[in-house]
């Protein structure tokens, strides 16, 4: 797949189609709480558009030779975020790709403009039952140790949403298959046209 042309299946036929001017020199980046299913989605919507795709937790935890979960231990938050921005940083300032970021990532001021910089931002908004049902079994997941999944989760989302809401496009997503919910995105994508930025 070249990079002017997304693959869209109809009926099982794959078809291509040129891909937004824009799409040439941004990046893509997913935002939205844990369980908003960013790295699934983002993983298919880069095979969708032909680019590579990058967890940021992934590669934090490869920078630093352990978990998320280790960090959150060893450091405390803000020292954790200074390294997800870097983390962030290097991975937008390379050629094209979709990112999913952390949870938390979106909210660092710095990070964001680097997002807007260098980026489309997409905000995956989830209800609360749907993030609760995804949530409900993970366990490796620092902000969620021995806490009322709700309680946490209703005090991201108040905290949360206001600066999500500053992404470049907002997709709501509930219950669909994630291949479903990719192509939302896509459309989403399709669809936006770019603010000029100075």
């Amino acid at each position: 797949m070249t990079r002017n042309l997304a693959v869209k299946e109809r009926a099982g036929v794959k078809e291509s189609c040129p891909l937004p001017d824009w799409m040439a020199d941004h990046s893509i980046v997913l935002v939205g709480l844990m369980g908003a299913g960013k790295t699934s989605i983002g993983r298919r919507i880069a095979v969708q558009l032909g680019l590579p795709f990058r967890d940021a937790d992934r590669e934090i935890e490869r920078a630093a030779g352990c978990t998320i979960a280790d960090l959150f231990e060893r450091f405390d938050e803000r020292e954790f975020r200074d390294g997800e921005r870097r983390v962030i940083r290097r991975l937008l300032s390379a050629n094209p790709l979709v990112l999913a970021t952390g949870g938390g990532a979106f909210m660092d001021g710095e990070t964001r403009a680097t997002v807007r910089r260098a980026a489309i931002s997409v905000w995956l908004r989830c209800r609360l039952p749907v993030l609760l049902r995804r949530i409900a079994n993970r366990t490796h997941r620092p902000l969620l140790q021995d806490q009322d999944h709700e309680a946490v989760l209703r005090q991201m989302m108040a905290a949360r949403h206001p600066v999500y809401a500053e992404a470049d496009i907002v997709v709501d997503c509930g219950d669909d298959s994630q291949d479903a919910t990719a192509t939302q995105v896509l459309k989403a994508l399709f669809d936006f046209r770019p603010p000029r930025r100075p």
